[in-house]
């Protein structure tokens, strides 16, 4: 995906995002790292007083394949109670660590927890997840770029590009 077409989604999910949530007290919790270039351009494009907090996860470590199981690296900082919640993304693969991500927002008292992600791998999914707001649906392939990385790299990347060739093959 070029930079222009990620910019046009990313602004079209602004805009409904802004209309959804009008006179609602709203945080929006970014998913360390992959999604800090999508959250930083989406909350731009949300024309509503909002609130920002991060949530790390591990479940990759130095691979390109999900190990299934998901650490908690950095939890939030805030309260959730009394506030809806927009969990953001970069992408949902087998569902796995978003499942665990909304089970464990959800437990924190919020009035309603909602996924946006730029990205939906569906066809590699093991778990249901309710995804809410999507960017764009891509195939069974890695990728990288717009925040998205393998190993710490190419996550400068302006457009979203298949990875040829995995680093740790």
């Amino acid at each position: 995906m070029s930079a222009k077409e990620i910019a046009g989604r990313v602004d079209a999910l602004g805009k409904r995002i802004t209309l959804d949530y009008q006179n609602k007290p709203l945080i929006l919790i970014g998913i360390l790292k992959g999604a800090f270039i999508f959250l930083a351009d989406l909350i731009r494009a949300i024309d509503l007083p909002i609130s920002v907090d991060f949530m790390a996860l591990s479940s990759y470590g130095n691979s390109t394949k999900s190990s299934g199981v998901v650490r908690i690296i950095k939890d939030l900082d805030y309260s959730l109670e009394g506030h809806h919640v927009l969990v953001v993304e970069d992408i949902v693969d087998t569902g796995l660590t978003l499942n665990y991500i909304y089970g464990h927002i959800k437990s924190r008292g919020a009035l309603s927890v909602k996924i946006c992600s730029l990205l939906d791998k569906s066809g590699r999914r093991q778990v249901a997840v309710p995804l809410h707001y999507k960017g764009f649906e891509i195939p069974d392939e890695f990728v990288v770029g717009y925040g998205l990385d393998v190993d710490e790299k190419y996550r400068n990347l302006p457009n979203i590009c298949k990875l040829v060739r995995a680093i740790d093959e």
